[in-house]
């Protein structure tokens, strides 16, 4: 199903499209200057819970569902891959996120994040690495791995991400058996610098430490441990202009936010959050404090933020520059100004369409939106 959509630029709810029967509940008539005619197709439906995808350079869609199944979206036949590990998909665990190696056209590696059983009751989030060799998943190698520690099988994060030098970024949830902000929390993974959980990490695309990274209080030597501090992070993009990593992560009951991810920093959790718990009792009563690295924006309530990305196309005329994030618990999708590396405004893109899960720009320059109810891949174009 194919769409054409006019967009009205400042503040405005763009449109209304839950791609079935009724696509369009709100057309603006008049497209304002500069601003790009948008199409929208359908390309991917049908499906579970779909948390990471990426387009090929030859063209191939590949996407994985959260209870652990590949896909290849190729014209239109959709092939499964198998050869890919066991996932543990219970509670907010599964397969999670999926990239393409900046030079996969040479080296063809593909990276995911997943959950795995380490006991019963436990679960750990691993990072691997894989090739796609006539339609079969070959080559696994295990990159990274938190060991276990997330026995509420929740908070896992994770996306992945690559800078401009090629290194590695990965997001990871602070794990643990609970979540509960505050002085008294039981729960201290994020600010443990000798765990994994609640960082996020930086390597090199082998998984070593590279030399440059932080020692962190408590350590001798530099770790994969880029950042500390982290609730459950479930997005992480490079701004293509700065080179900056950008990170959002959930809140409490508030307080989501998108951060600029820093060398050494801690990011607060869990003893500073705009949020409160969900049993009403306070994080912190200062959201400001030394050493603590501020969010450059925050949402309260909570939209359940979680996938995003950077549009760098001139395909997209005024928006070219522009961040977006899906929001699962607020079901839109936000654009936002970026001036100075600050938010200069916020606007909803689109929304009433279900749970927005994440969006990618596809190396043909689109951008792809998945959503759940059913699992689904919108494209989109511009011009």
């Amino acid at each position: 199903m194919k769409l054409k959509y006019f967009f009205l630029s400042c503040f405005a709810l763009v449109f209304y499209n839950a791609c079935k029967q009724s696509d369009a509940a709100f057309l603006p008539e008049t497209t304002p200057a500069n601003n790009p005619e948008i199409t929208v197709t359908t390309v991917v439906t049908g499906n579970d819970v779909i948390w990471g995808m990426e387009l090929l350079p030859n063209g191939d869609l590949i996407y994985g569902e959260k209870k652990g199944k590949i896909y290849i979206k190729r014209g239109e036949q959709t092939i499964p891959l198998e050869g890919f590990p066991t996932v543990k998909s219970g509670g907010q665990g599964g397969f999670m996120d999926l990239k393409a190696h900046p030079n996969y056209t040479k080296n063809g590696w593909i990276y995911a994040t997943f959950t795995s059983a380490v006991a019963e009751k436990d679960s750990e989030v691993k990072l691997v690495r894989f090739k796609v060799k006539n339609d079969k998943i070959q080559n696994v190698e295990n990159i990274f791995a938190t060991g276990g520690g997330n026995t509420f099988n929740n908070h896992y994060g994770s996306r992945i991400a690559f800078d401009k030098n090629n290194y590695l970024f990965v997001s990871i949830g602070e794990g643990g058996g609970s979540s509960l902000g505050g002085p008294n929390s039981t729960n201290k993974n994020a600010q443990d610098t000798k765990l994994n959980w609640g960082k996020v990490h930086r390597m090199k695309d082998n998984g070593d430490v590279p030399s440059d990274n932080p020692v962190l209080p408590g350590n001798s030597k530099p770790t994969t441990i880029f950042s500390y501090g982290h609730r459950n992070p479930q997005g992480l993009t490079l701004n293509p202009q700065t080179g900056d990593i950008w990170e959002t992560e959930h809140g409490p009951k508030g307080g989501d936010e998108i951060n600029i991810i820093s060398k050494g920093e801690n990011y607060g959790w869990p003893t500073y959050s705009i949020g409160i718990n969900y049993n009403g009792t306070t994080v912190s009563n200062d959201h400001k404090a030394e050493g603590i690295k501020e969010p450059i924006f925050t949402w309260t309530p909570s939209i359940g933020v979680c996938g995003i990305t950077f549009i760098n196309s001139e395909n997209f005329k005024s928006w070219n520059g522009n961040f977006l994030a899906t929001g699962l618990a607020g079901q839109k999708l936000y654009r936002f100004v970026i001036k100075d590396n600050k938010i200069a405004e916020e606007n909803i893109w689109m929304e009433k369409m279900g749970r927005f899960r994440n969006v990618i720009q596809g190396s043909d320059g689109a951008i792809y939106i998945s959503l759940e109810g059913p699992g689904r891949i919108l494209k989109v174009t511009a011009k």
